[in-house]
């Protein structure tokens, strides 16, 4: 989302310190949510490629399954269908 340019040896915190002053966003866990490249959890002291994408990750509000079932119950309710 926001694409910065980092020196050669630059670590995956510092990438995530000029995104931070490029998005200025305080909801974003900077500091202290967990990061990844690419889906794989990473640590903040790794020195990331060139063109990866580097992501944070929040805690997920509920399990979508469980939405996803529970949408399907009331749904099946609605209509009169027990199965």
């Amino acid at each position: 989302m926001w694409p910065v340019e980092l020196s050669p040896n630059a670590t995956i915190a510092d990438a995530l310190s000029a995104a931070r002053r490029a998005a200025d966003l305080d909801s974003v866990p900077w500091d202290d949510g967990p990061v990844g490249v690419f889906g794989e959890l990473r640590e903040r002291t790794d020195v990331p490629q060139e063109g990866d994408r580097i992501e944070l990750y929040r805690p997920l509000g509920s399990d979508p399954r469980q939405r996803r079932r529970e949408g399907v119950r009331q749904q099946r309710k609605a209509t009169g269908r027990t199965r």
